[in-house]
Parts: structure tokens; sequence; C-alpha cells
């Protein structure tokens, strides 16, 4: 095996743990955000992120110069700011079922924002595969019907939003990972993250009060959204894709339904139907189709 298999095969191993710690959130986050609203978590996850990965990054000295600063900046307005507080704001307004099927549609929009800004080459393998992985999301979450709960068209108009501009973020940093390392891409995403997203905090709790009196099961809950999936997972998804190709690895991005739907069984008790194996079983061929290409190099 040479150097550039055993590289892409990491960058693909960081992905996945990605995409399941993602995935495997959503039961936190249900538990979590009955006390404490969207906004002010999100400036909370991405505070501990910026006091972990940031202390490294003055420990090591790995400052970005000052002419790459608008870089980061856009990075982590997209990425924060934009994505994840639309992405909250679409599924209040509209459903979390339709947050899952709308935000599934990212991978295509990496695919897009990689030809057009990194001048990748998308093969049909990555289209394929994408294109499968995708059928495997919507019988995994499965497709709304009229006499479900109504649907807001500005909020899933709002969720549109979120999985284009973390389509767009996910090629910024890959642009940013170039020059620089992948964690101090994360902490510099995380610091101008919390900047630009805290006027949102601040209106939040105006208009929302937050008894703050609750017990410890909730704290560790707010310590894994910030520490495992905001530290760890944003660190290993900007780190796998500066191993891989931003079409070939856009397609990780689907393991989250099905590590949250399993989670979800394992952890709330929610039904776990035959269709979610189809859907899994089409999402793993979609992954293995579309990395078919990078595999035989």
């Amino acid at each position: 095996m040479n150097a550039h298999t055993k590289q892409q095969l990491l960058g693909c191993l960081w992905l996945s743990l990605a995409a399941a710690i993602w995935g495997g959130v959503y039961v936190v986050s249900k538990v979590v955000l009955a006390y404490i609203p969207p906004f002010t978590l999100l400036i909370i996850r991405f505070t501990i992120s910026l006091l972990i990965l940031g202390a490294i990054v003055v420990a090591r000295k790995e400052y970005v110069s000052k002419r790459d600063l608008p870089l980061m900046m856009l990075v982590g307005f997209v990425g924060v700011t934009i994505s994840i507080a639309a992405q909250f704001l679409g599924t209040k307004l509209s459903n979390a079922h339709m947050g899952a099927i709308i935000t599934s549609a990212s991978p295509a929009f990496i695919a897009v924002f990689a030809v057009w800004l990194l001048k990748e080459r998308i093969g049909i393998h990555q289209i394929v595969g994408i294109a499968l992985a995708t059928a495997g999301v919507l019988v995994v979450v499965g497709l709304p019907d009229s006499s479900g709960e109504g649907h807001s068209l500005t909020g899933n108009l709002i969720l549109l939003v979120a999985a284009v501009s973390w389509g767009l973020y996910t090629v910024l940093c890959k642009r940013a990972t170039q020059t620089y390392s992948s964690l101090a891409v994360t902490a510099y995403v995380s610091f101008f993250g919390v900047l630009f997203s805290s006027p949102l905090m601040i209106w939040e709790m105006s208009t929302t009060p937050i008894d703050w009196g609750f017990g410890w099961d909730i704290w560790a809950g707010v310590l894994y959204v910030g520490v495992i999936s905001t530290t760890v997972a944003f660190y290993l998804w900007n780190k796998g894709f500066e191993m891989v190709q931003a079409g070939s690895g856009a397609v990780f991005f689907f393991f989250q339904p099905i590590v949250g739907t399993l989670f979800g069984w394992l952890l709330l008790g929610e039904h776990l139907s035959f269709g979610f194996f189809i859907g899994a079983a089409c999402i793993l061929a979609g992954v293995a189709f579309s990395n078919r290409q990078n595999a035989e190099k």
C-alpha cells in the first residue's frame, strides 16, 4: 500500500468518524435543547471548542497571517453563523424530518463548489455515489406525507440555505487547509463563528429566559456537544477533507442519518424499520462507489 492510498484511507476514516459523531449528537441535542435554546447552545459549543483549540494554537504558535484573515472570517461566518444557525431556525419553522431530508443535499453542493472553487474534476463515480447515497437517506428518513406535520415554505428554504452554505463551508475549509493545519483552521472557525453569532444569542436570551438550574446530566450533554461534536468532529471533518478529494469525501456526510437513527433506536426507543437497513446499504454502496476511482489509482 503506497503513501497516497494510506492517506486516502485515513482521510476516509476521519470523515466517517466526524459524520458518526454528528449523527449521534442528535440524541444528546434533543435532550439539551429542552433546557438551552439553539443559538445559546451554539455559542456555548463553539466557545468550548475555541478554548480547547485556541490554547493549542497559541502553544504551537500556529497563527494565521493577516492576509488570510478574511478567508478565515468568511469560513467562520458561512459555516457557523449561516449554516448551523439556518439549520436550527429552519428546523424550528419546518420540522426535523424535513431538516434531515433537505440538509442531506449538502454533499451535492460540496461537489459543485469543489468544481467551481478548487477546480476539481468530479467523475461519474462521485456523481453516481452521491445519487445512490441520497436515495439511501430518503429510504432511512422517509419522505413526508401531506397528512403529517405542517411544513413552512420559509423554513424549508432556510434549510436549503443551510445545505448550500455547508457545502461552501467544507470547500472553503479545504482551501484553507492547503496553507494551514486543520487544527488551526478549526480554531479560527470557532473564534469567528462565536464572534459573528453572538448577536443571535443576545437576541435569543432577551426573548427566551433560561433557567440554569438544571442537573449535571444536562451539563454533561453540553460538554459532549462542545467537546466531542464540535472540537473533535469539526477538526476530523476538516482534516479528512485535507486528505481526500472533496467530491469523494462529500458522501461521508450521509453516515449521519445512519448513526442518528441507530442511536435513536438504542437510547430513545425509536422504531427501526426494515427500510433503515435497505437505506443504510444504499448509503454504504454510494460511499464505496464514490471512492472507487481513488482506490484504483
